[in-house]
């Protein structure tokens, strides 16, 4: 039975953030991280298509655009000083037609609220950065980027290690007691005893809580993100990153074109109900996981709310056509001919019963835990600033 300072469940890019982050500021605590899968990043944060988000689109105040706008700038500066692929690229935001302009000006008053760099341009200006968006006019953000994540967090691992602390894979949490002054984690790799242990389970971040005796106030409703690959021959079609205006109603982006670090482009993605909390395919099923959605009253109020948006989602998943009338939309010469299928990612959206999402990053305290129950886009782009945030709170709590 080991016995540490700070137990950290999850050895994505937020709880190597958090841990990095935790022994700058106390160097002197004995940290764990507990990652259920043989290598880091396996999930969340290997499926990230690799965006450097900007905090444009954020409630200006939450913890999504504060730690978005530190976030970026930090993540930055570790990529420069550890050499790790990043470019700043810029992005376009493009309102189709007339209809789209009211928001595309919220998101711009939004932006420059939270001190982001964005200027309205017209139709000759976008084609001028993108030749073959479509759109009347658009937003250029110039200070958004690209960057290689499971580098990052490749990277995050080896400092850990080199700090002294310990990194367990194919260590599935299984069990947590509490007591007055430390927790027992019960793991497939043994014991660990812990002052403090940090919930950072992503995908699974709801029932880790509930693991610790704690009732979870919203759900993880998987949603899979499905992918296209522009063809190398259709590339050059996107320079960069093109977003179509959001709609409001949700935190999900729409389908995009994204220049990605390592090469190529990828388009989409659409947002489908994943039959696993770990469902990268179509075809992946878990049924406990299933059920548990689909029984789920906050799921249920949420699909009857939006049922209609839903099917759309659901239909371009299986309809390669539909999937590229959608892109049309922003990329008229787009052709189904021009893509491939590309790797999907799953996103951890809290869904609280009520049926409502929820928008922002949630942390909750408990005995003995600090819980990251909601940590969606752009929570790598943030990581390094989500993990100094929760890192203040774990100094705060073991003093």
């Amino acid at each position: 039975m080991a016995t540490v300072d700070v137990c950290i469940v999850g050895g994505g890019i937020v709880g190597l953030a958090t841990a990095y982050q935790l022994s700058a500021i106390h160097p002197d605590l004995k940290i764990v991280v507990l990652e259920k899968e043989n290598a880091l990043a396996v999930h969340q944060t290997g499926h990230n298509s690799g965006v450097l988000h900007t905090g444009i689109y954020y409630k200006p105040g939450s913890l999504k655009a504060v730690n978005c706008r530190a976030g970026k700038l930090a993540m930055e500066q570790f990529c420069a000083e550890h050499d790790i692929d990043y470019e700043i690229c810029g992005k376009v935001i493009v309102a189709i037609d007339q209809s789209e302009l009211p928001a595309l000006e919220r998101i711009q008053e939004r932006g420059k609220q939270n001190g982001v760099s964005c200027e309205r341009i017209g139709r000759e200006r976008l084609l001028e950065i993108e030749p073959h968006a479509a759109g009347i006019a658009a937003l250029h953000v110039p200070e958004a980027g690209i960057v290689n994540y499971r580098q990052v967090c490749e990277t995050l691992g080896k400092i850990l290690r080199m700090r002294g602390n310990d990194i367990q894979v194919n260590a599935r949490v299984t069990k947590i007691d509490n007591n007055s002054k430390e927790s027992v984690v019960y793991h497939s790799q043994g014991e660990t005893v812990a002052r403090l242990v940090i919930n950072c389970a992503g995908l699974h971040c709801d029932r880790v809580t509930k693991l610790s005796g704690h009732k979870p106030s919203a759900k993880i409703i998987p949603f899979r993100g499905e992918y296209f690959e522009l063809t190398p021959a259709a590339a050059h079609l996107c320079k960069n990153l093109i977003y179509p205006v959001p709609d409001p109603k949700f935190p999900f982006l729409g389908v995009h074109f994204t220049r990605m670090i390592m090469g190529g482009v990828e388009c989409g993605p659409n947002a489908v109900l994943a039959f696993a909390r770990e469902g990268y395919t179509k075809t992946k099923i878990n049924l406990p996981d299933l059920f548990e959605s689909l029984t789920y009253s906050g799921f249920i109020r949420m699909a009857l709310k939006h049922w209609k948006m839903g099917f759309g989602e659901m239909w371009r998943s299986f309809s390669k056509a539909a999937f590229v009338r959608a892109l049309q939309r922003l990329m008229p010469e787009i052709r189904a001919e021009h893509l491939h299928s590309a790797p999907a990612g799953v996103r951890a959206q809290a869904v609280l019963p009520d049926g409502s999402l929820v928008d922002d990053f949630l942390i909750v305290e408990t005995e003995n835990m600090i819980h990251v129950n909601n940590a969606p886009s752009p929570a790598a782009t943030a990581s390094l600033n989500i993990g100094k945030l929760v890192a203040e709170k774990a100094i705060n709590r073991l003093q």
